[in-house]
């Protein structure tokens, strides 16, 4: 081990901590950052772009927060599975996937119905917008007359209170393509868990396959009853539509179909496997279906699958521990997936030298209520684990300004942003105490941009660069301008004394 790999590297990654030159709605600016104002100021700096086809996105697309991280741990602008979808139904190789087909081949030759489940939103990080109605349209071209769709309501990466519109624009389409109804609803906070709350999945599980909820005949006014009674999109309660005779429009039943029209694995993991997995000593307990995944979910589901990943080689992960070098991943339990999966342009582990180690993320509820969220505790978490262990790559995401902003609470996320800069300050004093480095970094753009030219809150991530910092080098360096994150992982390699291998696209950002 070489002087270069026998110290500590610190990666800090904000999420939400874009750059912007406007102060209005820019909570950043608006904070009190000492530790991070003495950053800038004392260390080379650049910006990042971390939107478009920079992180591998559509063009024009904003940031966020899967395709931030994977450019980061790949060292490469990845398709993410949205993009690749999307690209799929605009070029109509999405209904000749074979999955697909044969999905609904089977199913218009059957005597099941077919249940399509997913998020009713945009927003494109859970589910392809479009994905819902290229199902609809592939269904009404098989044959398959009974259709139904139980949606799931977001609130979070949209607008709140907004779901009713999604409704109407999916009753429309349905009527346009001449098949589906809506059967049940219910807020993400019961159909998209994905920290083993499990009381939540079941309640969402009730609600497609025994029809257990608040019943209504108009899918629309159900939801805007919600709201009436204060309740915002993503924790509605589950809703069973009426047929008109008194009866649920559908339940789950055996030998239906199911397809999970979400991409995204850990928020639909849960409820997937509640309704498609058979379990040891369940037999009875839920339908015989026949289910598949838009992605995979889980491999040890056995679940047919329409976009299959194959995973990047050669990443962070694999380059660090083909050279023995410790990577250690640390965040709050949520966003796991973030600095793993991704990270690791979709390998769950890149190997024997890397270890995952997560502090358990606040609930939803209390989010405006403690917008420090874990950050202190994953700041705890990495010292210890720095002392513990010496030398190797921490990867330390911080993720409370991005999902604080997401509150819509412009002065709970200041909080937020001030509370990560004390953790900050004390994260780079101990790297630096250790004799080691760290990079800062943001997946993308968020809370720079929280007001648009009305003054009214914005939530959707930004288009905005984000910037890079590097602390502690030996060298007096600068730092190259027009990057992207993905020059992230070989800048560190190159810290590391390391090259980067030929399928990382990204370049080392010191300029000595």
């Amino acid at each position: 081990m070489n002087d270069q790999t026998s110290r500590p590297i610190a990666l800090v990654i904000l999420d939400g901590w874009g750059i912007s030159r406007t102060a209005t709605g820019n909570a950043i600016a608006a904070a009190r950052t000492p530790f991070y104002d003495e950053i800038c100021a004392r260390f080379p700096m650049t910006a990042l772009a971390a939107s478009g086809e920079a992180v591998g996105l559509s063009v024009g697309d904003t940031g966020n927060a899967e395709a931030g991280h994977m450019c980061i741990g790949t060292g490469r602008a990845v398709k993410t599975d949205a993009v690749r979808i999307a690209e799929a139904i605009v070029s109509g190789s999405f209904e000749d996937n074979s999955v697909l087909s044969e999905t609904f081949s089977s199913a218009a030759a059957g005597t099941g119905s077919v249940h399509l489940v997913g998020v009713l939103s945009d927003a494109g990080i859970h589910a392809v917008p479009d994905a819902v109605y290229a199902l609809l349209r592939m269904a009404r071209r098989s044959g398959v007359e009974r259709v139904f769709v139980h949606g799931i309501l977001d609130g979070r990466d949209v607008e709140p209170r907004t779901a009713d519109v999604y409704i109407d624009a999916l009753e429309i389409k349905m009527s346009e393509i001449g098949v589906g109804r809506i059967a049940t609803l219910c807020g993400r906070f019961f159909g998209m868990d994905s920290s083993e709350n499990w009381e939540r999945t079941v309640r969402a599980f009730t609600l497609m396959v025994h029809a257990e909820g608040e019943r209504a005949k108009d899918a629309s006014s159900a939801v805007r009853n919600s709201f009436l009674r204060g309740i915002s999109d993503e924790f509605v309660a589950p809703i069973v539509i009426d047929n008109g005779h008194g009866e649920p429009v559908a339940r789950i039943s055996d030998g239906d179909t199911v397809v999970f029209f979400n991409h995204r694995a850990d928020t639909m993991r849960q409820l997937a496997r509640s309704l498609a997995v058979p379990e040891v000593g369940s037999a009875g307990a839920k339908p015989r279906v026949n289910a598949i995944c838009m992605t995979e979910f889980d491999r040890s589901f056995g679940l047919p699958v329409v976009f299959r990943r194959t995973a990047s080689v050669n990443v962070l992960g694999e380059v660090l521990n083909d050279a023995q070098i410790p990577s250690f991943r640390i965040t709050e339990t949520d966003r796991l997936p973030h600095v793993t999966t991704f990270f690791n342009g979709g390998a769950g582990v890149c190997g024997p030298y890397e270890q995952h180690l997560h502090v358990p993320t606040v609930p939803t509820a209390l989010r405006e209520h403690e917008p420090e969220m874990a950050s202190f505790k994953i700041a705890d978490r990495f010292m210890r684990t720095l002392d513990a262990n010496g030398a190797g790559l921490y990867v330390v995401n911080i993720p409370a300004p991005d999902v604080v902003a997401e509150t819509c609470r412009f002065q709970k996320t200041i909080e937020s942003i001030q509370f990560v800069d004390t953790c900050l300050g004390g994260v780079l004093e101990k790297v630096r105490s250790a004799g080691g480095a760290a990079v800062i970094t943001s997946s993308h753009g968020n809370c720079e941009a929280l007001l648009d030219a009305s003054g009214e809150m914005e939530r959707s991530p930004t288009k905005n660069p984000v910037p890079v910092h590097l602390v502690g080098h030996p060298d007096a360096v600068d730092l190259r301008a027009e990057g992207t994150l993905a020059d992230v992982a070989p800048t560190i390699l190159g810290l590391f004394g390391l090259p980067k291998p030929a399928e990382m696209a990204g370049i080392d950002l010191r300029r000595r």
